[in-house]
């Protein structure tokens, strides 16, 4: 494996940032615009069903995920993330909230395979309708960027799953807001929820 390039600081101007800022911004803007909205509201609708909710990803998808979890916990909901020492077992009446670009990834996978054996429901948001993740969801969300592999991709200039987990960002952060707006909660009874053992 070689080293990597190194390249003088000065390659790096206000122009390339001016126009990968724009590049970012104008493909997250094109692919949250075709996602379908009616798949989010289900989506959304499923998390305050009932029951506690838990989230599953790995890499930064699952980054993405902690922070919906940690928004959810704000707006009241019980939540758990997968792997922490403290979150229980999953069981009937639950929702799994998961997110996989590829819909293949072999923990969220199986994840979800063990949380629907245990009676719970599935939340998945992936590229991929056709993927073994997207067979196990009550509740699918498809997110059209492109996989982490697909490196010559025309949907995206961006690296790896980049524009994927862009995206799951912005629309967890719409699902968490659109709960919100429904209720007379003010910001400062949510915030009584923050961390503050910090």
């Amino acid at each position: 494996m070689s080293a990597a390039k190194t390249y003088p600081a000065s390659e790096v101007t206000r122009d390339s940032i001016t126009k990968n800022i724009a590049l970012v911004r104008d493909e997250i803007a094109s692919t949250t615009s075709k996602v379908n909205e009616e798949q989010v509201a289900i989506l959304a609708r499923h998390l305050v069903r009932g029951g506690r909710v838990f989230v599953a990803g790995a890499g930064r998808s699952g980054l993405v995920l902690r922070m919906a979890a940690m928004r959810l916990m704000h707006f009241g909901l019980n939540v758990h993330v997968a792997g922490d020492t403290t979150t229980p077992a999953i069981a009937d009446g639950d929702l799994l909230l998961v997110a996989s670009g590829s819909g293949t990834t072999s923990g969220v996978v199986k994840s979800a395979q063990t949380a629907k054996k245990a009676g719970a429901r599935i939340a998945a948001f992936t590229t991929d309708p056709n993927s073994p993740l997207a067979g196990l969801a009550d509740a699918l969300v498809i997110i059209p960027a492109a996989q982490k592999t697909d490196h010559g991709s025309h949907i995206s200039r961006q690296y790896a799953g980049s524009l994927f987990e862009q995206v799951l960002f912005v629309v967890t952060e719409a699902v968490f807001q659109s709960l919100w707006d429904h209720t007379d909660v003010e910001a400062e009874e949510l915030w009584t929820r923050h961390a503050n053992l910090e």
